[in-house]
């Protein structure tokens, strides 16, 4: 395999991880990973550093 296409693949599976850690933290996993596709790491460091949505009551 070239480079180009391990580091593409590489970019899909960290945005795939994100959008695991958002909706772990209540947020849209969907939107967070168009997010990452587009931000990569950087968008990892967001969902990270930003605290959890809180619990909607019912």
């Amino acid at each position: 395999m070239s480079n180009s296409t391990d580091a593409a693949g590489g970019w899909f599976t960290l945005s795939l991880v994100n959008a695991g850690l958002a909706q772990g933290k209540g947020r849209s996993g969907l939107n967070w990973w168009f997010v990452s596709l587009l931000l990569g790491p950087i968008a990892t460091l967001l969902i990270v550093l930003w605290s959890p949505l809180p619990k909607k009551s019912v």
